[in-house]
């Protein structure tokens, strides 16, 4: 059993401090993993219902066949462990812009690390998810261009509120039509928020994706009682 609470690591970051703790739930005896930016919570292994439909719903829309994903957004590793677990996935990239975060994987500081880090499949590569939407070498450092099956995003609280403003250009028209030219055809562009649905932000799905749907994910909330629900929204390219 661990210790009631312990810091696991601490780093100051371009971002602010980023600091990953460890904690042992009172009522259930658990260990539970947070991650703090600042004096912001990012996430919480108490929480992870969200992140893993997140991986599940994006995928089921992609259809049959062998799959190339790029995840945007490793934090505790719950989405890019939902999509390893998807016999179809035959390569994927996991973009990160804190080396911290992906270090953390490579140590096993975090539950599923070695899940996450240790799979053939899997490349963690440290950058930013919305400067590679944008520059033409794409997602892939080592292939220029290169085309996927699904990008599953999970950086930003939500579509409205985001982490850093240089963010909220992507989720507008121009920025996901870039993001669209970086999936195959009948490729899935699927993202999680904290948020329910916005009405602005589906009208801009609908704008650039021919098909889009937003999901409510609902999971119970020990801490305020009660349930909590997050969004996943999921669009498609038109099929070639």
């Amino acid at each position: 059993m661990s210790t009631r609470f312990e810091e696991l690591d601490w780093r100051p970051t371009p971002m602010g401090e980023i600091s990953l703790r460890r904690r042992r739930d009172p009522s259930s005896g658990e260990d539970v993993h947070e991650v703090k930016l600042g004096d912001e919570f990012l996430m919480s292994s108490m929480f992870t219902a969200g992140e893993v439909a997140l991986a599940e719903l994006g995928l089921a829309a992609a259809g049959g066949g062998e799959l190339d994903v790029v995840v945007g957004g490793l934090g505790l590793g719950y989405t890019a462990e939902a999509a390893l677990r998807d016999d179809r996935v035959r390569a994927m990239v996991v973009v990160d812009a804190l080396d911290a975060v992906i270090d953390w994987h490579r140590r096993g500081l975090v539950p599923l690390g070695p899940k996450v880090a240790g799979d053939a499949r899997c490349r963690l590569v440290q950058g930013s998810f919305f400067a590679m939407a944008e520059d033409e070498v794409g997602f892939d450092p080592d292939a220029a261009g290169r085309r996927f099956h699904a990008v599953l995003l999970d950086i930003d609280h939500s579509p409205q509120h985001v982490l850093h403003p240089a963010h909220a250009a992507f989720y507008e028209p121009a920025g996901l039509r870039r993001l669209a030219d970086r999936l195959h055809p009948g490729g899935v562009f699927a993202l999680w928020s904290n948020d329910p649905p916005e009405a602005w932000f589906e009208t801009v799905l609908a704008e650039v994706f021919p098909e889009s749907r937003s999901h409510v994910v609902t999971f119970d909330n020990p801490l305020q009682g009660g349930t909590s629900t997050n969004t996943v929204y999921v669009a498609r390219t038109a099929a070639g």
